[in-house]
Parts: C-alpha cells; structure tokens; sequence
C-alpha cells in the first residue's frame, strides 16, 4: 500500500479535489522483521538510547493497540499485566529486542564504530524506492540527530 500510495502522490487527477505533489516526497519503511517478499534494509539507523523511556510513554498512551488487540494477535493478551505500572514496564521489556546485524552495521556507517557499540536502542528505516531517493546529505538533513 506504501509504495502504490507514494507513486500516486504526484499523479495528476487521482484525487480531482487535490492538486498532485510537484516532487515526490522521501518515503520511508520502519523496521517490522518481516522477511518476505524482501526483508528489511536499513538506509539509516537513529540511536534512541537516551529517549528510550519517553517512547515507551507514548506507545504506553496507546492502550487498545498495545495492551489490548496487538497482544491478541500475538496470542500473549494472558501475559499483559492489569496494573497500568506493571504493564507498562512489561511493555519496555516486550518492545524493542536487540539490535539486528543490519541494524548495527547501519549504526556504524552512521555513527562510527566507536559510537554505534555503546548504542543500545535504534531505530532503522529503509528508503522506498517509489519515492524520492534521497542522498547521504538529504539524509543527514532529514535526520539531523544522526552526528
């Protein structure tokens, strides 16, 4: 849906009530570790060490989703605690595993090797190849956080 949707973007007349983009926007994919049909390629990978608590904030905010319907999924909705402390702690515990060979390999090219051991949370996107390509300074643009 991704890539239909950015080709679509700078289509004329898809949408007649809205005009089309004149430059296709960067698309970006977020890590799933789904393996088929391509697995994932981080372009650029973010160390989020430092934010690690506020994410687990936001994501606690969204409670259907990851107390309730993803863990239903997932065939663990008897493993989520009914305490909102205890289910939240159970949440930074559950998201978030180690890093992927990919992923360090994109911390190091991004960060140095120094820097990318020390790194303990990332997270990784890929570039979609149906929207605009950017380079190694539009990513650093993009990501300005990434030094």
């Amino acid at each position: 849906m991704v890539q239909d949707a950015a080709y679509m973007v700078v289509v004329p007349n898809v949408c007649p009530d809205t005009p089309p983009l004149k430059r296709n926007p960067v698309f970006m994919y977020f890590e799933d570790r789904f393996e088929r049909p391509n697995p994932f390629r981080p372009d650029i990978a973010v160390d989020i060490t430092d934010v690690w608590e506020k994410k687990v904030d936001a994501l606690d905010a969204h409670v259907s989703q990851m107390y309730e319907w993803l863990p239903w999924v997932a065939g663990t909705l008897d493993k989520v605690p009914a305490d909102p402390a205890e289910r939240r702690r159970w949440l930074g515990q559950s998201r978030g595993g180690g890093l992927t060979p990919a992923v360090r390999a994109a911390l190091v090219k991004w960060y140095g090797a120094a820097r990318a051991k020390q790194i303990q949370r990332a997270e990784a996107f890929e570039v979609c190849e149906y929207g605009r390509r950017p380079g190694e300074a539009e990513l650093r643009r993009l990501f300005p956080m990434v030094k």
